[in-house]
């Protein structure tokens, strides 16, 4: 797959299965993140040439083409990791490219719990929470594994079910067999073409879908997805970055704004607290691995603002002796009628996974 001469410098970093992401800043300057921790490697790539060569190896069996007037691309290598190519102008010291690899180490929620992404009870809930149709938001950082959590977490919709999913750059590989993949399309040389996620939205909506997976939302196309939910196509999972759940509130307000429809605020309040049910927080902890330290539900409207509550939160006790992240889950139960929700789909959540724990106990 990587045999081409141009890509041999990398290529053991390309099959290194514990290399999660390869940045390389120019032909005397590459990274690797291992383990969530960002190293150096000794790595000679020649001269800015060859890194330009390297790029233009990386995207040739995509179709795509970068240069002056278009100087950056997203795009999917054929293993399904995704690539990020930037040059000059824009990048001033010469082109580079960021790898961020697809994760074929965990392909489970089991996988997940393993590695203390997320606690046993946690996995419960979420795992319900998908086979119970409730619309969850997985939030967090850039790399944070939002879209590997959704990926995964995935694999707990029926195969009765019709799956399409919608990526700007296509990185989900379900498993189930009735799964439509669409991705957005950039502009051609001539500056036309384009077909944007809102766009694809709302044609996936005439597809007679069972179940909507949004890979990001980063612009109104926040208001279709919220008016999917609203006319009956439950059980949607979407990403969108944020440093918090009140934060993905936020953005998802704002992006629904930019549609520049006369929607009242408060309209759009009590759209997202309908149509939401839970936001999967996801974050870095301090020794560089990733973590999802809440799952916080959607309660309502009060006042005209948007109520939250965190049903799991973790409590973090900084680094142990061997500099590992320490800490613990708390459940503080929920408030709104989410189990109700759950349970009349037919899905039960298993006894004890939503005790209320008290610190230190």
């Amino acid at each position: 797959m990587f045999e081409q001469p141009i890509l041999q410098p990398i290529r053991n970093l390309l099959e290194d299965p514990e290399v999660t992401e390869i940045m390389i800043n120019g032909p005397h300057q590459v990274y690797v993140e291992r383990g969530g921790r960002m190293a150096e490697v000794e790595i000679e790539l020649g001269d800015r040439r060859q890194v330009q060569a390297l790029v233009e190896t990386l995207l040739e069996p995509t179709g795509r083409s970068i240069s002056t007037a278009s100087p950056y691309q997203d795009f999917r290598l054929s293993d399904g990791s995704r690539v990020n190519v930037i040059i000059p102008p824009v990048a001033l010291d010469g082109p580079i490219v960021t790898i961020r690899k697809f994760t074929r180490t965990i392909e489970t929620v089991d996988d997940l719990v393993q590695l203390n992404t997320l606690s046993q009870r946690m996995a419960q809930l979420l795992i319900a929470a998908v086979r119970g149709r409730l619309n969850i938001i997985f939030s967090g950082a850039t790399g944070t594994g939002k879209t590997t959590a959704l990926g995964v977490l995935s694999g707990n919709i029926s195969d009765r079910e019709r799956i399409i999913t919608i990526e700007d750059t296509a990185e989900l590989l379900l498993k189930q067999k009735h799964v439509i993949r669409l991705e957005c399309r950039p502009p051609n040389s001539e500056g036309r073409g384009t077909v944007t996620m809102a766009e694809l939205v709302r044609n996936a909506l005439r597809m007679r879908p069972t179940r909507i997976i949004v890979g990001e939302i980063r612009g109104d196309e926040a208001l279709d997805m919220l008016q999917a939910i609203l006319t009956g196509h439950e059980g949607c999972l979407a990403v969108v970055h944020g440093s918090s759940p009140a934060d993905v509130m936020c953005r998802l307000e704002v992006m629904s704004l930019q549609r520049g429809l006369a929607i009242p605020l408060w309209a759009i309040h009590r759209q997202i607290a309908s149509a939401i049910d839970l936001v999967v927080q996801h974050d870095f902890a301090r020794d560089g691995t990733r973590k999802i330290t809440g799952i916080t539900e959607v309660v309502g409207v009060e006042n005209d603002q948007i109520l939250l509550h965190d049903i799991f939160t973790y409590n973090s006790h900084g680094l142990d002796a061997n500099g590992r992240a320490a800490g613990e889950w708390l459940c503080d139960g929920v408030r709104g009628d989410l189990v109700a929700k759950v349970e009349r789909s037919g899905v039960e959540i298993p006894l004890g996974t939503l005790k209320v724990d008290r610190p230190g106990e």
